[in-house]
């Protein structure tokens, strides 16, 4: 059996493109924090992902870089040879399913504090002179 889950943050706005039949393909990475970290080692590993069709549409229309999502899917390893005659292989996952982890206002940008708010107004409020710098 073949079955990944991940739970981890994208590490850019998803790339959609089309394949000859329009048939929509995204591609992105998710960030895995590790749970066991060595010393002067990485904190999280970086999996290149695929989603086909649905998914990608709705990866396209809602998913942004940094976003905390939940995948699942079947890790694939592809091989070629290149101009040189050297032999490469990648690993990416395919993804079956992605979900939100947060909700959005977890990943919206932080609004004031209402104690910001009367700060910024008291200081909206000053004339020139009473500002604690000059222009």
């Amino acid at each position: 059996m073949n079955k990944c889950f991940m739970i981890g943050r994208l590490t850019k706005d998803p790339e959609i493109r089309f394949t000859q039949e329009q048939k929509a393909v995204a591609s992105f990475t998710i960030a895995v924090d590790r749970r066991m970290k060595r010393e002067g080692g990485p904190d999280a590993d970086f999996f290149d992902c695929t989603a086909w069709g649905k998914t990608a549409e709705h990866m396209e229309k809602y998913w942004r870089k940094g976003m905390k999502a939940a995948i699942s899917g079947r890790i694939e390893n592809e091989s070629w040879t290149t101009r040189d005659g050297q032999k490469r292989i990648s690993t990416k996952i395919i993804i079956d399913e992605i979900e939100f982890c947060e909700k959005k206002e977890q990943t919206a940008p932080q609004q004031p504090t209402a104690e910001e708010k009367a700060e910024w107004a008291e200081v909206g409020n000053m004339d020139d002179e009473q500002l604690p710098f000059n222009f």
